[in-house]
């Protein structure tokens, strides 16, 4: 009886853990998520709103015709695409270092590192003018079609006010998700989409300015946000951590400038990716039929980059923090986390994308070729959305944690030997056109899927809140308006009362 009764006991005991455990797992997953979706959920609205803007620009162009289309596809997804990936890039690399020093409670350094990244980011937007300038002779050397390649020089023209827009977008949006201060984003973004929807009609529609007319409306539709952010981040919006313009923001540039620039190659190597695919496509049989089909499912492919985009910038942001904080079982706990879900919406969104296949293209296009090119290229469409819900979350784990220059070499070794090579292979030798070259390249997308997978699993994490610390003390500068402050004190006169 004695035995029994023990036993009992042991199991109340045992069971009683299991529930606290179980409960104490509940917590930890709804306190993790709702960090998480602070910054994910603003995030991933914003993406769309700006990538909306691209999306009704190219639907309007669309119905100006088919050769417009075309263009503005190439110079959007194969040049604007690449610099959108250089200076998105070069901008994680003050998601690293704002991430961390937030973490760390060094709120004086955001300030500093924002004024640091604009001065990279204004250097390397000047540095792809010329791309814009010689446009048509580029994409005619590339191999693309003459007759497109000169629409898409007078279109590509337009796009350098967009790239230089680039600078305050991307920078202010780091700086103010590593606070979770990014609300104010959405706002203007959804302001902003608002106004483009309108003015492109008006413009395209009703006025018949064509592409002029068009492209007003996606400048204006771009800097509206940037003023906007602007004026938040330097009329009050961040006061612990925006205390002015600073001389200091000029110095240590080099070790910002290397960080931003193995953050600009990590990323940039993935938009190109996707863009090798226009430039591969715009050599084969029926070229233009082929690229407006592409560039339509890329596009539809793009809408889902947002979401995986903006879990980028969830996961960027908390592996940041808890490192910052020193912190690297809340680090690894928050990867696992924001990886599960972006894998059960991608996994959505893959069923959903195989049904309805062809039928979205009509958004795009009123020609019945371009649409059942769409529905052709469907299924690959889907798989695509799949892989694109787990790598570019496990690419936003690297920005946290700042080891960008490693999967700089994994996107070399599994984009450009891997998949570019099949896609030739399948697509040009084995004469499986478009979906040959998909298809190889999202051979190389699955490989480094897979690597990515492989390195944050065996990470160190208690090695990563170390070298964390090495980089916040490293370019830590006292706070210049603290120390005034402090040496007003020392110099006060003390008053005795009589």
């Amino acid at each position: 009886m004695e035995g029994d009764g023990r036993e009992a006991l042991l199991k109340a005991v045992e069971t009683a853990e299991n529930g606290r455990n179980e409960e104490s797992l509940k917590t930890k997953l709804w306190r993790e998520n709702k960090k998480m979706w602070v910054v994910a959920g603003p995030a991933i609205f914003t993406r769309f709103s700006t990538f909306g803007i691209n999306v009704i620009s190219q639907a309007f162009v669309g119905h100006i015709g088919s050769t417009e289309l075309a263009a503005y596809a190439l110079v959007f997804t194969l040049l604007t695409r690449f610099a959108n990936g250089l200076l998105l890039g070069a901008a994680s690399g003050l998601e690293t270092l704002c991430g961390q020093a937030y973490g760390a409670g060094q709120y004086h350094m955001l300030g500093i590192y924002l004024q640091r990244s604009w001065i990279v980011l204004i250097v390397l937007s000047t540095a792809l003018v010329p791309v814009y300038v010689f446009a048509t002779p580029i994409l005619i050397g590339l191999g693309q079609d003459e007759i497109i390649a000169e629409e898409a020089g007078k279109i590509a023209l337009w796009f350098i006010p967009v790239v230089y827009s680039f600078i305050v977008s991307f920078s202010c949006q780091m700086y103010l998700q590593a606070q979770s201060k990014n609300m104010i984003i959405t706002y203007l973004a959804v302001f902003s989409l608002s106004i483009h929807i309108f003015l492109s009609w008006l413009l395209v529609v009703k006025f018949h300015y064509g592409i002029p007319g068009a492209m007003v409306s996606t400048i204006l539709a771009y800097w509206i946000p940037n003023i906007g952010q602007l004026i938040f981040v330097t009329w009050g919006g961040c006061p612990e951590t925006w205390k002015g313009f600073s001389t200091l923001a000029f110095k240590d540039l080099w070790p910002v400038i290397k960080l931003s620039l193995s953050s600009g190659a990590m990323l940039c190597l993935e938009l190109w990716y996707n863009a090798i695919l226009i430039l591969l496509t715009g050599n084969l049989k029926n070229a233009r039929v082929e690229v407006d089909a592409l560039s339509i499912c890329l596009n539809i492919n793009g809408w889902e980059m947002m979401i995986s985009i903006g879990f980028l910038s969830a996961a960027g942001v908390r592996v940041a923090n808890e490192l910052g904080k020193g912190d690297s079982r809340a680090a690894k706990f928050a990867v696992v986390n924001i990886v599960m879900v972006s894998l059960a919406i991608g996994v959505v969104l893959f069923t959903f994308f195989l049904l309805f296949r062809g039928r979205l293209a009509y958004i795009f296009t009123n020609e019945n070729d371009v649409a059942r090119e769409v529905a052709h290229l469907s299924p690959l469409l889907a798989f695509s959305i799949l892989l694109n819900s787990v790598q570019p979350v496990l690419s936003g784990v690297a920005v946290g944690a700042g080891w960008q220059s490693i999967v700089v070499y994994v996107n070399l070794g599994c984009y450009y030997l891997i998949g570019i090579p099949f896609g030739v292979l399948l697509g040009y030798v084995i004469k499986l056109q478009v979906q040959g070259v998909w298809i190889g390249m999202l051979l190389g997308t699955l490989i480094q899927t897979i690597a990515l997978m492989v390195i944050t699993k065996r990470t160190d994490w208690d090695n990563q809140v170390s070298m964390a610390r090495k980089r916040i003390n490293r370019w830590f500068v006292e706070d210049q308006h603290e120390h005034e402050h402090e040496h007003e004190h020392e110099h006060e006169p003390t008053h005795q009362s009589a």
